[in-house]
């Protein structure tokens, strides 16, 4: 398989997962749902058990995601007093399924999945998309944050596009990530802040595809090489969290590398399609 084969998996994959994506509603930063929930362990309840079967039988060319993934959610959901708020970074190629790992966390933390009232979805180039407006975004993110956190301290934030985020935005969220117990009397240790975005996407294929030269197994790829590819490409990529306090105090806890798909991979979502329908029904 050369580079421009790749390629070409990869604008499939991207097709496929633009289809996926039609069987999930989304909200953007200011839209707010309208059917009643409350923040109680009948309207949220964490089943790890079901989310590592999920990401087991449904997200395929990923064995780096499932791992951190699930290690991460498990570690601070049943944590009773988490010294943070988990932050995860989810970098790679659009359609390799960073949209679709969010939506499966939060169908196993909320019991109305993506659509309940606490989680939050927010697209850079939708919810900011005037540079020149980054101060006003600033304070507007700020409150949002503050007063949907108010009414639930379990709420969980995504973050899309993050490499066409305002540069300098996301920096307003520092304190909210941070170890500190209370911001202004309020608790968002409890909170997941996801941030979803295509850098170090060039990197990974580049990477990927010297692993198949060598010979080796996609699955032997580790997070240690890549960790590196992404943090560099986070910290040096204008836009998102280029230089941003949230990199520099290590208050991302994981950057979680999604790998380009191949045609094996593309294969078996065909084959899982009508699943999803089926569980969306």
């Amino acid at each position: 398989m050369n580079l421009e084969k790749l390629l070409i998996v990869l604008t499939l994959s991207n097709f496929l997962a633009a289809g996926i994506a039609t069987l999930f509603g989304s909200c953007g930063f200011f839209c707010y749902k309208t059917v009643p929930t409350y923040c109680t362990d009948g309207w949220i309840s964490p089943n790890m058990t079901g989310l590592k079967k999920s990401l087991d039988n449904r997200l395929f060319g990923q064995h780096l995601v499932k791992d951190i993934v699930y290690k991460a959610v498990k570690g601070h959901v049943t944590n009773k007093s988490p010294q943070k708020a988990l932050a995860l970074s989810f970098n790679g190629w659009t359609g390799c399924g960073k949209t679709y790992v969010s939506k499966i966390i939060a169908e196993h933390l909320y019991r109305k999945g993506i659509d309940s009232s606490y989680v939050h979805v927010m697209i850079a180039t939708h919810d900011f998309p005037h540079k020149s407006m980054v101060e006003t975004y600033k304070e507007q993110l700020k409150r949002w944050i503050v007063g949907n956190v108010t009414k639930c301290g379990r709420s969980m934030f995504i973050f899309d596009e993050m490499d066409k985020m305002p540069e300098g935005l996301v920096g307003v969220l520092k304190p909210f990530l941070d170890h500190y117990p209370h911001v202004a009397g309020i608790d968002f240790r409890k909170c997941i802040f996801l941030f979803l975005s295509n850098t170090g996407a060039h990197s990974f294929i580049e990477e990927t595809l010297m692993n198949w030269q060598r010979g080796r197994r996609r699955e032997d790829m580790t997070i240690k090489h890549m960790d590196h590819l992404i943090h560099l490409g986070s910290f040096n990529s204008n836009g998102g969290f280029w230089h941003t306090t949230l990199i520099e105090k290590h208050l991302i806890d994981y950057f979680v590398p999604f790998l380009p798909l191949e045609r094996a991979h593309i294969k078996h979502l065909t084959m899982m399609k009508p699943i999803l329908i089926s569980i969306v029904k």
